[in-house]
């Protein structure tokens, strides 16, 4: 769990107010997976005079929903607008609490730990995951990040709290749910290659796989539609060229 910046802003008063204004002891954090030229990682912060890094998280308002406050963390925290999220698991273990963690992080921040004392009780999280290319996607810090990082996603740093925990689980879920939630990604350009989507297949199930059956399996999940042959002027044959096909398919 990490912490909404806008709060911090605010008078001491205020600042003790801070549990009526969000939701108790909830709380949401973000695997944002991202893919490109064969590499998958995960975008982490690493919060100021830490030794550790984490997810974009934060709290919930008393005001917003759920996915409305995924959406707000990720944006207050990394800057990223537009992503296609999917709620994927509850992390409410009752060892998670991390009070020490929790002072600590006031105390770096220069805020008064008594003033933010219902921080310091144990967290559920909503987890959510997406999937974007980040070739395309610059994040920013936060006044609480040093810097962020897109880490591959086989070998994490040392994280904080339970991150590795919920990172790790949602690449569980991307790769359970990969053939479902593909379209919604909106990964790959609007036309692709055959060989395209199986890169990206082979990178995030982290196997490879025989050419025929691949296309065979792909075809058969009937969410692709073949369009024009992608001429490149070689003398070897041309391949077709995909597009997802629109409706109930898309993943959203």
């Amino acid at each position: 769990m990490e912490i909404t910046g806008e709060l911090f802003n605010v008078s001491s008063m205020d600042a003790r107010l801070g549990g009526e204004m969000y939701i108790p002891q909830l709380s949401v954090d973000c695997v944002i997976f991202g893919f490109h030229d064969h590499q998958l990682k995960v975008l982490l912060l690493k919060p100021r005079k830490y030794d550790f890094w984490t997810l974009p998280g934060g709290l919930v308002a008393q005001t917003e929903g759920v996915d409305e406050a995924a959406q707000r963390v990720l944006r207050e925290r990394t800057s990223l607008t537009d992503i296609y999220l999917e709620q994927f698991r509850v992390f409410g273990d009752a060892g998670r609490a991390t009070i020490d963690t929790m002072k600590k992080f006031l105390e770096n921040n220069d805020l008064d730990v008594a003033d933010f004392s219902w921080l310091l009780k144990r967290y559920v999280s909503v987890g959510y995951y997406a999937l974007v290319d980040f070739s395309v996607i610059k994040p920013v810090t936060d006044r609480f990040s040093e810097m962020y990082e897109w880490c591959d996603v086989r070998q994490l740093p040392e994280m904080g709290f339970d991150h590795r925990e919920i990172a790790e689980k949602a690449l569980e879920t991307l790769q359970l749910m990969l053939d479902h939630k593909l379209v919604g990604f909106n990964l790959l350009s609007e036309t692709f290659t055959m060989n395209e989507l199986q890169s990206l297949y082979e990178t995030i199930l982290n196997t490879p796989f025989r050419r025929n059956n691949f296309q065979r399996k792909m075809l058969n999940l009937g969410i692709l539609e073949r369009v024009e042959k992608l001429y490149t002027g070689a003398a070897n044959k041309a391949p077709y060229l995909y597009k997802f096909k629109a409706g109930p398919a898309s993943g959203n």
